[in-house]
């Protein structure tokens, strides 16, 4: 384990947010006045459809709960979530039905 004196990690934590500030301010400050492509502007719409599953996934199919072992109340609960959020056009309801159905079936097993 590395040693680092406290001014050492402040100095690292300001060059990080510096260079995060630099990387934000090239795309929104240096290009943000500037329309998008119609093309770039499809694409940027299926991010967040994109980034929900890539967060939720692992944690359905290798839950530290269980040792990274598949759950069939875990697996379950995302296809009741899914299926809740298809019918009713509307996260919310997944997210509600997914969170009760993995209570009642973690209660049950």
């Amino acid at each position: 384990m590395i040693e680092m004196t406290t001014g050492e990690i402040w100095a690292t934590i300001l060059l990080l947010g510096i260079g995060t500030y630099l990387i934000r301010f090239s795309f929104l400050g240096l290009l943000g006045h500037r329309p998008m492509p119609g093309w770039m502007l499809r694409h940027l719409r299926y991010s967040a459809v994109a980034i929900l599953p890539a967060l939720i996934a692992p944690l359905v199919l290798w839950p530290a709960a269980t040792g990274g072992e598949p759950d069939p109340a875990r697996l379950a609960a995302a296809v009741v979530a899914l299926l809740a959020a298809w019918w009713m056009k509307t996260p919310i309801w997944g997210m509600a039905a997914g969170m009760a159905t993995l209570w009642i079936l973690l209660a049950l097993v």
